[in-house]
C-alpha cells in the first residue's frame, strides 16, 4: 500500500515555504472595499514615499483618493489600481487657465499621461476659493471650470473625467435649522452659475464640513455627543419636522436646501472633506484622540451603514475624510497638523478598525509586483531550505 507521507526531504523543503507562503499573505488578502475615499495632502517633509503610500492603501482597501494637486509620482504609483482620484488645480492657477488654450496644456500634462492607467475621475478646480476674499481667483472660478471641462471634451475624455471645485462651509450664510441653508448673499451671483453649470454637466458639488469647528466655537451650547454621532435626543427641523441626531447630516442638509433655494434640485452634494484633529491648541476644546477616534469611527460607520441624510434617506453620503496622515508643515492652529489616521511612520494615531499596512520596502508602482530586494530574498530563503532538506 503506498504512504501518503512526504519524503523527510521534501517536507522538510515545504515546511519552511508554507511559513513563508503565510508570513507573507497578508500582503495579498483581498477584502471587501470600503466605501469612503481619504484626502491625501503632502504639506509635510516626513512622509513616506508615493509607492509605499500604495501599499498602505491597498491593504486598507480604499477606493478612492482626493488629491489637492495633481502629483506625478503619486498618479504613477497607483497605476494598475482600483483607486478613483479627484486630482486638484492650485488656486493660483485659475486666472491662467480660464484661457482654454492652457486648459488643454495642463489636461494634455497632467491627465492624458496616467489616465489609461490611473483611475482619474474627477478634477477639483481650485479649493475654498471663496474663503480668501481675492476677486482675481472668485470672478476666474467658473471660467477655469468652463475651460477644463471644455478641454475634456476636446481631448475625448469628457466621459471618463468631470469638474467641480470644493468649498468651504463658510459660504453659507444660514445653516439650521437645515431646511432653511442659504448661500452668503455676496456670493450669489457667483455660485448661482456654478450650479447651473454642475446641472448641466451632471458633476457634484463639493463641501468641506467640519462639525468640529462649531463645537469649538460654541462647546456650552453644542453636545459633544451630537457632533460625534453619539446616542443622544438631537434637534427637530421645526420646518420639515426631520429628526436629526448628528451635526454632520445636518449640514449636509442645509447645502442641498441651499442649492435648492436657487432652483437646482438635480446636483448632488459630497463632502470632500471631513474629520476631527487629535490635537489642537489650549483654546481648541474637543481635540483629543478620544474625539477624533469616536468621530471617524462612527462615521466610516455610518458609511458602511449606507445611510442617507433625513431630507435624503435613499442617497448613501459620500465622504472623503480628511486626513490620511498628519501633516508637519501645515500653518495655523496645531489641529491644523494633526488631522491625520495615520503618522508619517505608518502607525495609527488612533484605532477605527482600519488595518492598514505601510511596508518597509518599496513595490513597484508600474507592475504591483514585490520589488527586487524582496524576490532576492525570497530566492534566497528558498535556496537556504533546500539546502537544509538534504543534509
Amino acid at each position: 500500500m503506498p504512504s501518503n507521507r512526504l519524503p523527510m526531504a521534501t517536507s522538510s523543503f515545504f515546511f519552511p515555504l508554507l511559513l513563508l507562503l503565510l508570513t507573507f499573505s497578508d500582503l495579498f488578502v483581498q477584502t471587501r472595499s470600503l466605501n469612503f475615499g481619504i484626502n491625501y495632502g503632502q504639506m509635510a517633509d516626513n512622509l513616506p514615499s508615493p509607492s509605499r503610500v500604495a501599499a498602505l492603501i491597498k491593504s486598507l482597501n480604499v477606493t478612492k483618493i482626493k488629491l489637492y494637486d495633481s502629483d506625478p509620482n503619486v498618479l504613477s504609483a497607483f497605476s494598475n489600481s482600483d483607486v478613483e482620484f479627484i486630482i486638484g488645480v492650485r488656486n493660483e492657477d485659475l486666472p491662467s487657465l480660464r484661457d482654454p488654450s492652457k486648459a488643454q496644456s495642463w489636461v494634455q500634462q497632467h491627465v492624458q499621461p496616467y489616465i489609461s492607467q490611473t483611475k482619474i475621475t474627477c478634477i477639483a478646480v481650485g479649493n475654498e476659493v471663496f474663503d480668501y476674499n481675492l476677486s482675481q481667483l472668485t470672478v476666474n472660478l467658473l471660467p477655469a471650470m468652463q475651460s477644463m471641462y471644455n478641454a475634456l471634451v476636446n481631448l475625448g475624455l469628457a466621459q471618463q473625467v468631470t469638474v467641480t471645485s470644493a468649498h468651504s462651509y463658510k459660504i453659507l450664510a444660514s445653516s439650521f435649522p437645515p431646511s432653511s441653508g442659504a448661500f452668503r448673499q455676496d456670493l450669489i451671483q457667483y455660485i448661482q452659475p456654478i450650479l447651473s453649470f454642475h446641472s448641466q454637466i451632471k458633476s457634484p458639488f463639493l463641501i468641506n464640513a467640519y462639525p468640529f469647528f462649531a463645537y469649538k466655537d460654541n462647546p456650552d451650547q453644542i453636545s459633544l455627543n451630537y457632533v460625534l454621532f453619539q446616542p443622544n435626543s438631537g434637534s427637530i427641523d421645526p420646518i420639515t419636522n426631520l429628526h436629526y441626531d448628528n451635526m454632520l447630516f445636518a449640514q449636509i442638509d442645509a447645502v442641498y436646501a441651499a442649492i435648492k433655494r436657487l432652483g437646482h434640485t438635480d446636483i448632488e452634494v459630497k463632502i470632500s472633506e471631513t474629520g476631527w484633529p487629535s490635537k489642537g491648541d489650549p483654546d481648541e476644546v474637543g481635540a483629543t484622540p478620544q474625539n477624533a477616534e469616536t468621530y471617524n469611527s462612527n462615521l466610516l460607520r455610518k458609511i458602511e451603514q449606507k445611510q442617507g441624510t433625513p431630507a435624503n434617506p435613499s442617497v448613501p453620503i459620500d465622504i472623503f475624510v480628511f486626513a490620511l496622515f498628519n501633516e508637519n508643515l501645515k500653518p495655523g492652529p496645531v489641529s491644523e497638523r494633526n488631522y491625520g489616521l495615520y503618522y508619517p511612520d505608518g502607525n495609527p494615531v488612533y484605532n477605527i478598525g482600519l488595518q492598514g499596512y505601510l511596508p518597509e520596502m518599496s513595490f513597484d508602482s508600474k507592475s504591483n509586483v514585490l520589488s527586487f530586494n524582496l524576490v532576492v530574498y525570497i530566492f534566497t530563503f528558498l535556496l537556504f531550505t533546500w539546502e537544509l532538506s538534504r543534509q
